[in-house]
């Protein structure tokens, strides 16, 4: 014989306290696993005019693409995971000794609208999001993605920034100046000889460091030298020091140029701590190498741009590699406010001086 539950009588959650009054918690204060997906819980603003409005000292982007990869696709998903790694409620930068949002206003611009199996479609539409964001005067942070990405947003800063020259800093693996890959003129080994064939990058404002494996050969070195690329390799950074390498490519990108794009590719880091990548390559930068260079970027020179490509959580552990791109954001970020408030605080010293 079934047994009826009758209805609960008034004030039986009184004993557990469940009619106790609870202040409400910020989206900003809650765990990581909970709540909006944004980076680093930044607003989320989308709109173009909205963005144009509020002017933006950085604004964070997301593209899902990776229909150029040559090898494990995957990165696709990597805008999402580097969004949700589980550092994302750290505020405070503990080696340069600041808050970042304190000093600018950093927005999530959401992800530009890519359709799976249009290329064409996907490098045009990422142009033009760049080009939006830059017209707001924030400095666009793009989350990838395949590295072919790098050849419509460098694009798109350079034109955006123009007539002031933009230099590029490349830390990868690989070099990326193949002329195609079977045939495709816009993989993602590709992207850096685009941006210098087009006239968008002078050669000798290209610097690249952390190469090292098996490519390019010997006839790709002899293009890039021709065109005055300069490089540095995984070995010498093992032989000097990775602050005299960064010193020296920051050094090298400005001579020529005005502004510099960073450009990451995350397997520029060694797959033991950033295995979530399509070509991982054995004998890489550790990660406290990686931040430590781009901390001393953001810091010393002006950034026009940055990207992160090529995470690829189905082959990550853990979020470990998510957790590296996530923190090179946090990191450029990071050092781009130590670099206003350095100026502000030279601008200060300067009026104080008498006449």
């Amino acid at each position: 014989m079934s047994r009826r539950l009758g209805r609960p009588r008034m004030g039986s959650a009184r004993p557990d306290a469940w009619d106790a009054t609870y202040p409400p918690i910020g989206a900003a204060d809650l765990p990581t696993y909970a709540g909006p997906v944004a980076w680093c819980r930044r607003p989320y603003v989308t709109d173009v005019d909205a963005l144009r409005a509020r002017r933006p000292d950085v604004a964070i982007m997301g593209v899902p693409f990776d229909d150029r990869v040559s090898n494990r696709p995957g990165a696709r998903f990597g805008p999402r995971a580097i969004r949700e790694a589980n550092s994302t409620t750290g505020v405070h930068s503990i080696a340069l000794g600041l808050e970042p949002f304190d000093v600018l206003d950093v927005v999530d611009t959401g992800d530009v609208d890519i359709i799976p199996a249009w290329p064409e479609r996907a490098h045009a539409v990422t142009y033009q999001r760049v080009r939006d964001v830059m017209a707001s005067g924030a400095v666009p942070v793009v989350l990838g993605g395949d590295h072919s990405l790098s050849w419509p947003v460098v694009t798109a800063v350079a034109e955006a920034v123009a007539p002031r020259r933009l230099a590029m800093l490349h830390f990868d693996a690989h070099a990326d100046t193949a002329d195609d890959e079977s045939g495709v003129r816009a993989g993602h080994g590709t992207p850096m000889r685009r941006l210098v064939e087009a006239g968008v990058i002078d050669g000798r404002s290209l610097v690249q460091v952390g190469l090292r494996g098996c490519w390019p050969p010997p006839e790709v070195f002899a293009w890039m030298g021709e065109q005055g690329l300069r490089w540095h390799p995984m070995t010498e950074i093992e032989e000097r020091g990775v602050d005299a390498v960064v010193d020296d490519a920051m050094a090298e990108a400005t001579e020529h140029a005005d502004l510099v794009y960073l450009s990451i590719d995350v397997d520029v880091v060694d797959p033991g701590m950033a295995p979530g990548t399509g070509t991982p390559e054995p004998g890489g930068m550790l990660t406290r190498e990686l931040l430590r260079s781009v901390r001393r970027i953001a810091s010393g020179v002006d950034l026009a741009g940055l990207d992160v490509m090529e995470v690829a959580p189905p082959y990550d552990h853990a979020e470990v590699t998510a957790m590296v791109a996530h923190r090179c954001v946090f990191e450029a970020v990071s050092g781009m406010a130590a670099r206003r408030l350095a100026r502000a605080a030279a601008s200060t010293r300067r009026r104080r001086v008498p006449a």
